[in-house]
């Protein structure tokens, strides 16, 4: 057995997972809490980050506790976390207020304040205006004056974990440079904050954390800290990355041309490109760094993407769901069943996934919508219309992607997430991308980032590019079909032209009552 262990933490929307992993990548235990999500009104989502620590404290522990392992022989740990969401701590690294989560769009009101620097905001940071940083930061500066003005700083979830359990004082809070794109106010590029942003908006510089690389070592596991958890006192914490970031890494997508589709919560498409290349024009596709220096993504995501599949089960699949829990397996294998025996382009059924608003560009007036359904059409002709309007967003992704980087091939696509189990799904998309479907051996992808992150701050991994290639095995190759390529292009179109088409009267919808006011019921 390895001498040497890493220990990887994922700080995520719908809960927090901590896995331990030996220097060659072998698992050796793992552990998961459900995160609380607070919904105090229509559209807002929080959560509390002394929870969120919380529960990092429980799975470490637990973690430690299942394995058996010396905490003297894990030489290092990292988190990663959601990254789009911001937090806001005091001067004694207390909480200011409740996490303002990506799926809270309160701060919907700061776009027109934002249109018109889009396209400086856009060309700097690499991310177009959305529900982000820099959208929520000016919304507490103009509707939360007490929180804001009570703010030291700004902070991701992983920093504000890390930061704790490091005993970090405030002006040594951080953000990692996977993460600031969704920030509103960086200069990717260059690693700095945006003075001519910041002024802009009037926004102190003062209450942003510092940039810093993802394998930077800020600091090492208090005696509070090693008493919660069970790691040795003096453990070094390395900086860690945002999700997408480090799951990226963990699938080994680390090469120009590698793709990485999360199919979970949210539906992520992500190219591993080589030079950083904002989306002015559409303001669809973001920019992003990867963890390792000199490496970038063009991403963009369906807010809810897996969820569609969720709410579908729920709605329209409870006898499914029901017959699935008896014989003890998976619904969305029955659901998956049924779709098969549907014809492509789900006989004429379009399906747009954006239920909860679209995020790049921002719409929060966006519906879901089938269209073109008839007396023919069945629940199996609308399942397997939700999963190919996925792919056809990500046709839409990708045809930007194109043309933001000339001569980009894109290679094969690592799945991961639920929605990776769908042979189904991944030959669909396969199809529609015209790009090779993989599945890799791991289940769990964004820790063993975080275990890499952690393992190349140490000392352990000198390379992680090859480390991440080295330990990433292909299980499954789902190869895409020419005729069937052929078959969903006009699909492909006629989705891009339904979804610019409907947003005006999508726009006039959500203006419309809910509601009858004094309603009696008949």
């Amino acid at each position: 057995m390895a001498l040497a262990y890493l220990l990887g933490c994922d700080l995520g929307t719908m809960g927090t997972k901590a896995t331990l992993y030996d220097t060659e990548g072998n698992m050796l235990a793992e552990a998961y809490e459900e995160s609380i999500l607070r919904y105090p009104r229509v559209g807002w989502v929080e959560q509390d980050l002394e929870e969120i620590y919380a529960s990092a404290v429980r799975c470490i522990a637990s973690v430690l506790q299942k394995s058996g392992v010396d905490s003297s022989k894990v030489e290092g740990l990292a988190f990663s976390s959601q990254m789009s969401g911001i937090g806001m701590i005091k001067e004694d690294w207390t909480p200011a207020a409740h996490f303002d989560s990506w799926l809270d769009t309160r701060c919907e009101d700061s776009f027109p304040l934002m249109e018109p620097s889009a396209g400086d905001i856009t060309a700097l940071s690499g991310c177009p205006p959305t529900y982000a940083h820099a959208a929520k930061i000016i919304w507490w500066k103009n509707h939360g004056p007490e929180v804001f003005n009570s703010t030291a700083k700004f902070i991701v979830p992983l920093a504000y974990v890390a930061g704790k359990m490091a005993g970090l004082e405030v002006d040594q809070a951080y953000i990692d440079y996977t993460c600031i794109h969704f920030s509103g106010f960086a200069d990717t590029r260059n690693l700095k904050w945006s003075r001519e942003l910041l002024d802009r908006f009037g926004i102190p510089e003062e209450k942003l954390p510092r940039i810093i690389a993802p394998t930077e070592i800020i600091g090492r596991v208090t005696r509070e800290a090693a008493q919660l958890t069970g790691l040795k006192e003096g453990t070094p914490i390395a900086a860690g990355a945002g999700d997408q970031a480090a799951a990226s890494l963990g699938v080994g997508a680390v090469d120009p041309g590698d793709v990485f589709d999360s199919a979970g919560t949210a539906s992520v498409f992500s190219i591993c490109v080589d030079s950083f290349k904002p989306d002015v024009e559409n303001q669809v596709v973001m920019a992003t760094r990867g963890v390792i220096p000199g490496t970038y993504y063009a991403l963009s995501f369906i807010n809810g993407g897996g969820l569609n599949l969720r709410w579908f089960r729920d709605t329209f699949g409870l006898q499914e769901k029901k017959e699935a829990e008896a014989a003890g397996e998976e619904v969305y294998k029955i659901f998956d069943n049924m779709a098969a025996q549907v014809s492509p382009g789900s006989g004429g059924a379009l399906f747009i996934p954006h239920l909860q608003g679209r995020v790049l560009p921002p719409d929060a007036s966006l519906r879901g919508l089938w269209v073109g359904f008839t007396w023919g059409h069945q629940r199996s002709h609308l399942f397997r219309a939700i999963l190919e309007g996925i792919a056809y967003e990500y046709a839409h992704y990708l045809e930007i992607e194109k043309k933001l980087h000339p001569g980009l091939e894109c290679r094969e696509v690592r799945a991961i997430g639920g929605g990776a189990s769908s042979k189904l799904w991944n030959q669909i998309k396969s199809d529609v991308l015209n790009v090779p479907y993989c599945r890799v051996d791991r289940s769990e992808i964004g820790t063993w980032g975080c275990a890499m992150i952690a393992g190349a701050a140490v000392g352990i991994f000198k390379d992680l590019r090859e480390t991440a290639k080295k330990y990433t095995r292909i299980t499954s190759r789902i190869e895409p079909r020419q005729e069937y390529h052929r078959f969903y292009r006009p699909y492909v179109e006629m989705y891009s032209e339904i979804l610019e088409r409907y947003k005006e009267v999508f726009g006039k919808l959500s203006g419309l009552p809910l509601e009858l006011k004094n309603e009696t019921s008949v």
